[in-house]
């Protein structure tokens, strides 16, 4: 449903493989991914035209540069050229990348790069937004800066932002964990303290604080 969803585990808890299965990347061994009632095998381009997807590592050409690279991926994805520039040049605004746009990736900060990667997700307006671990090569402020740009932007989207930090699903009402390969809480911060181990672990590890 619309909103915005936090996804959080250890690595190796099974968050990027359910992910690449909603994304239709990799097929579930068992059950089905279900978009608006109807399995996404059945709806093929329908869905791929209304999803967004930034994978932990997103694979570029030495030589794009970052309008390039956003053009190129504009093109793969069916948008009309004249709607694509005007796509495009928003975006850069959004993610602070407008002033760098005619740059190769390969010379951007790790940080930099990743903002490539959250433009080209965003390009077609998805209605389902999966962003793999966005904050891993960012530095807190801009993380929690580019998240609440994004839920103010899209509260019409389904978004999951999966992250090992918990300090990027904090202010969510919405937290799933994940825990070898299973969902083993859902709910606030507040109420997972309470009710899951393994966000509690994940909690004192990260943030430092005890619980009696």
């Amino acid at each position: 449903t619309p909103g915005v969803w936090g996804l959080l585990g250890a690595n190796g808890a099974g968050k990027t493989t359910l992910m690449r299965m909603i994304a239709g990347i990799m097929q579930p061994s068992s059950g089905q991914v279900i978009y608006d009632g109807v399995p996404i095998q059945t709806l093929g381009e329908q869905y791929r035209d209304v999803f967004g997807y930034l994978p932990q590592e997103f694979g570029f050409h030495q030589e794009f540069t970052v309008k390039d690279y956003l053009a190129y991926v504009a093109a793969l994805k069916g948008l009309p050229k004249r709607q694509s520039w005007r796509r495009i040049h928003e975006l850069l605004e959004r993610v602070s990348l407008l002033d760098v746009c005619n740059k190769k990736i390969s010379k951007l900060s790790g940080g930099m790069r990743r903002r490539v990667g959250i433009a080209q997700a965003l390009l077609n307006d998805p209605e389902v937004l999966i962003l793999d671990d966005s904050s891993s090569a960012l530095d807190y402020r801009t993380d929690a800066s580019l998240r609440r740009a994004i839920a103010r932007n899209y509260r019409e989207t389904a978004l999951v932002l999966v992250a090992q930090r918990v300090s990027s699903v904090m202010g969510m009402s919405r937290i799933l964990v994940m825990d070898n390969g299973r969902c083993v809480g859902y709910g606030a911060h507040e109420e997972l303290l309470e009710t899951c181990a393994p966000y509690r672990e994940t909690y004192q590890m990260q943030m430092g604080d005890t619980f009696s």
